[in-house]
C-alpha cells in the first residue's frame, strides 16, 4: 500500500536546439501511508521536475507515476486538477500567500474556492496550533517570512490532504525560524497522521525523515 509510488520515470525536455534534456531517468520509489521522505540534491538535479510530478501538475514522459492510487497519465488536465485539490497539499519556499488578504483568508480561500464548507473551527485550531491565535485580522504583509510559513502550512493542512508535498519549506528563512517551522512541519504531520515528501538542501531537516533520497543528475542514489 502507498500514497504516491514512481516506477521507472523519466522526464525529459527537448530544447529549442532539438536537445534532449533528461530532468528525472528512471526513477523508482514509493511513500507508505503515515510516513515521511526527504529528497537531496545540489540545483538542477530534478527536484523540482520530481515535486511536479507528484503533484500531478506535470505527466512522465516514460514510466508511471501512481498518486492516491491512479495513474495520472491516464488522468484528463481536469481529473489531475481535482485529484491534487483533494487529495494534495503544498507548501512552497516562497510562501505565495495574497499580501492583502488577511491571515486567516489566506488560509480558507482554497477551501472557498473548491466549495468546501465547514473549515472554520478547523482553520482556527490550526492557527492556534501555529502560535497565530489572535492574529486572523492581521495582512498577510506584514507578518515575518516565519510567520507565513507557518500560515502556509495551515493553508496546505487545512482540508486534510492525504499527501503534504513541501518544497524547501525553510529555505527562505533564517536559522532560528528554519529550526521552529521543520518542527512544527514535522509535529503536525505526525498529529494529523498525514505523509510527507519534502525537498530540502539541509543536511539535518532531511535526517529527520524516515527515508531519505539524493537526486544526483535526475537519477536516484542512496543517501
Amino acid at each position: 500500500m502507498h500514497i504516491l509510488a514512481f516506477d521507472s520515470v523519466s522526464k525529459h525536455y527537448r530544447t529549442p536546439s532539438g536537445e534532449v534534456l533528461k530532468a528525472l531517468d528512471d526513477v523508482t520509489f514509493s511513500i507508505a501511508p503515515g510516513k515521511k521522505l526527504a529528497i537531496t540534491g545540489r540545483s538542477g538535479s530534478g527536484k523540482s521536475t520530481l515535486l511536479h510530478l507528484a503533484a500531478a501538475i506535470d505527466v512522465p514522459s516514460a514510466g508511471k507515476v501512481e498518486l492516491l492510487g491512479r495513474d495520472v497519465s491516464h488522468l484528463s488536465d481536469r481529473e489531475r486538477t481535482l485529484l491534487r485539490r483533494d487529495g494534495i497539499g503544498l507548501v512552497f519556499q516562497f510562501f505565495y500567500l495574497l499580501p492583502h488578504l488577511t491571515v486567516w483568508e489566506n488560509v480558507v480561500l482554497p477551501a472557498w474556492i473548491a466549495s468546501d464548507s465547514g473549515v472554520e473551527n478547523r482553520a482556527q485550531r490550526l492557527l492556534d496550533r501555529v502560535g497565530l491565535a489572535g492574529r486572523d485580522e492581521q495582512e498577510a504583509s506584514k507578518l515575518s517570512g516565519g510567520e507565513m510559513q507557518r500560515v502556509a502550512i495551515c493553508r496546505a493542512l487545512l482540508r486534510k490532504p492525504k499527501l503534504l508535498l513541501a518544497d524547501e519549506p525553510t529555505g527562505n528563512l533564517d536559522d532560528e525560524n528554519s529550526e521552529k517551522v521543520m518542527d512544527l512541519l514535522m509535529d503536525l504531520v505526525d498529529e494529523e497522521g498525514g505523509t510527507l515528501l519534502y525537498v530540502t538542501h539541509s543536511e539535518e531537516h532531511a535526517a529527520r525523515a524516515d527515508e531519505r533520497l539524493r537526486l544526483h543528475g535526475g537519477k536516484l542514489e542512496p543517501a
